[in-house]
C-alpha cells in the first residue's frame, strides 16, 4: 500500500537516525553502568560497616534515591541544580550524573545484600585454618559475593538502559525523541507511521536488553 505506515522507515536516512539515537540511549546507560559498579561495590562495603553514623548516611541516601522518581531527579539536576549555581552541565552529563547516583546505590544494596548473604561459620572457619581477614576476604568472600553478583548486576543493566528513556524529558535527541521527530514530520503523507515507528523503537530496546538478559538468566542457571 502507498500509504502505508512502514514505509516511513525506509525515507530518507530515518531508519539510520534511529539506530543512532538508540547509540545515545546506550551510551548513556553503558557509562552510568561502568561508573556505578566500582561506586556501587565501595558503597556496598561501607554499608556494612557497624557503625550507626555511615549506617544511617548510607541507609539515608539510599532512601531517598528510591524515593524520589529518576524524572525528578533528572529535572533537579538539569534544570535545578544547573541554574541554581550557574553551572553549564549538557542534558546528557546531567543524564549520566542522576542514573550514576541510582545504579551506584542500587548496586550499593546488591553488594550489601550478597556480602551479609555469606554465612558466619566461613568466616570462622576461615579463621581456624588461619588465614588473615584479607586472605579471607580475596579468596572466601570475593568469589561467592561475584557469583552472586553478577546475574543481579547484569539484570540491573537492563533496568538503567529501559530507564534512560526518560532523558528525552530535558531534551536529548535519543531513540524516542528520533521516533517522534519522524512521526511528526511524516503525520500527514503517513497517519498510521506511529505504529511501525514505534514498533521498531520496541524491537530495538528488545534487541539491546535480550542478549543481556538471556547471559543473566544462563549464570543463574549455571550458578545454582
Amino acid at each position: 500500500m502507498p500509504d502505508s505506515g512502514i514505509n516511513v522507515l525506509f525515507l530518507g536516512k530515518n531508519f539510520l537516525r534511529l539506530l543512532e539515537g538508540l547509540w545515545v540511549t546506550m551510551r548513556i546507560s553503558l557509562i552510568a553502568v561502568i561508573l556505578s559498579i566500582p561506586l556501587g561495590i565501595l558503597f556496598g562495603m561501607f554499608m556494612t560497616l557497624k557503625n550507626p553514623i555511615t549506617r544511617t548516611l548510607s541507609r539515608v541516601y539510599l532512601e531517598f534515591i528510591r524515593i524520589m522518581p529518576q524524572l525528578v531527579l533528572l529535572f533537579i539536576a538539569y534544570f535545578g541544580v544547573t541554574r541554581a549555581f550557574g553551572w553549564n552541565l549538557s542534558a546528557e552529563l546531567s543524564a549520566v550524573l542522576v542514573f550514576t547516583l541510582w545504579g551506584t546505590a542500587e548496586m550499593g544494596d546488591l553488594v550489601r545484600g550478597a556480602l551479609i548473604s555469606i554465612p558466619k561459620h566461613q568466616y570462622d572457619s576461615a579463621a581456624a585454618l588461619g588465614m588473615t581477614k584479607a586472605q579471607t576476604f580475596v579468596f572466601i568472600i570475593v568469589p561467592q559475593t561475584m557469583r552472586r553478583l553478577i546475574p543481579l548486576t547484569i539484570n540491573l543493566t537492563t533496568r538503567m538502559i529501559k530507564t534512560t528513556s526518560l532523558v528525552v524529558l530535558i531534551g536529548i535527541t535519543e531513540v524516542l525523541k528520533v521516533g517522534k521527530q519522524i512521526i511528526d514530520a511524516n503525520r500527514f503523507d503517513y497517519p498510521t507511521a506511529a505504529l511501525w515507528v514505534y514498533g521498531v523503537i520496541f524491537a530495538l530496546y528488545f534487541l539491546a536488553c535480550w542478549p543481556i538478559s538471556s547471559l543473566a538468566k544462563k549464570l543463574e542457571q549455571r550458578w545454582r
